[in-house]
Formats: structure tokens, C-alpha cells, sequence
């Protein structure tokens, strides 16, 4: 895509989320059921239907701004799952494992949380306030999911892991 002036920027930003969304759809179950720990599965069981939302406000935030948002592969999200599905392909469950997917877990939100505040400062340049408040909910959304993350390793995790 050839990228001319800041909307072409915008909408690169959001085929790029709507793809990785969709990669992190198909990938949170596997993860889910990788996971040994009681508390990390179901955060990321209950990340996974707040994904199923934002890749819906993603395809809302394109129609806002006349965009289609698919048609595009994020490479940066393939890596990253990647990842989390070598290290579950490599090890059995265990807290060792469990501590691992946290921290796989935690690039993927960090990758997020830089590409929707991005997208977010864009939709405001552009006067787009709709699509930015649509964007910085799902950025709050993913700011929580790591925080939870970091919680979940702490309070429990980590320290079984030690072992």
C-alpha cells in the first residue's frame, strides 16, 4: 500500500490491527488450553471475547473513514504467535510453561497497545474523534489485559514457576 499523506497511514494502522485481531482470534484457544494455571486461562479466555470485540470496533473504525481493513496479513502479530505456539509445540504444561505464555502473552499486548496509540493519535490528526474514542477504548481494553497479566504472575505464577 502506498502510504501519500496521514489517512493512508490510518488505514494501513487499521488493516494491520484488523489482521492481527483476527490472528489472536485463531490463536487465544490454543493458549487457553496450554495453560495450567487456572488464573491465566481464564484471563485468556475472557481476553478472547474482548478481542472478538475490537476487531468488530476495528471494522466500524474503517467504515467511519470509507476503508475497507482487510485483504492485509500483519507479519509483526504472525511472529509473535508464532512464538507462543513454539513454546507450546516445545514443553508440556507446567507453571515453567504457564510463565513463558505470560510473558508471549505481554509482547502481544505491548505490540497492541503501540499499534492502537498510533492508530489513536491519526484518527485525532484527522479530526476522526469517532474513530479515536472507538480506538482508545480497545487501547484501555489491552492496557488492562496486561496489567491483569503482570498480576496473575505475580500473585501466583511466577513464584510456582521458581520450582
Amino acid at each position: 500500500m502506498q502510504l501519500t499523506n496521514l489517512k493512508d497511514v490510518l488505514v494501513h494502522e487499521l488493516k494491520d490491527l484488523y489482521s492481527a485481531e483476527k490472528q489472536l482470534i485463531e490463536a487465544l484457544p490454543r493458549v487457553a488450553k496450554a495453560a495450567s494455571s487456572a488464573k491465566l486461562k481464564n484471563a485468556i479466555e475472557k481476553h478472547l471475547e474482548v478481542t472478538k470485540k475490537q476487531l468488530t470496533r476495528i471494522e466500524e473504525a474503517g467504515k467511519s473513514i470509507g476503508a475497507t481493513v482487510t485483504g492485509h496479513t500483519c507479519e509483526g502479530m504472525k511472529g509473535l504467535v508464532k512464538e507462543a505456539d513454539g513454546l507450546i509445540k516445545e514443553n508440556e504444561k507446567s507453571e515453567a510453561l504457564d510463565a513463558a505464555l505470560i510473558s508471549a502473552a505481554q509482547r502481544i499486548e505491548h505490540y497492541e497497545i503501540a499499534a492502537y496509540g498510533s492508530a489513536v493519535e491519526f484518527a485525532k490528526e484527522l479530526g476522526h474523534n469517532d474513530v479515536a474514542s472507538m480506538l482508545q477504548k480497545t487501547l484501555d481494553e489491552e492496557g488492562k489485559a496486561d496489567k491483569e497479566l503482570t498480576a496473575i504472575a505475580e500473585s501466583s505464577v511466577n513464584e510456582r514457576a521458581v520450582a
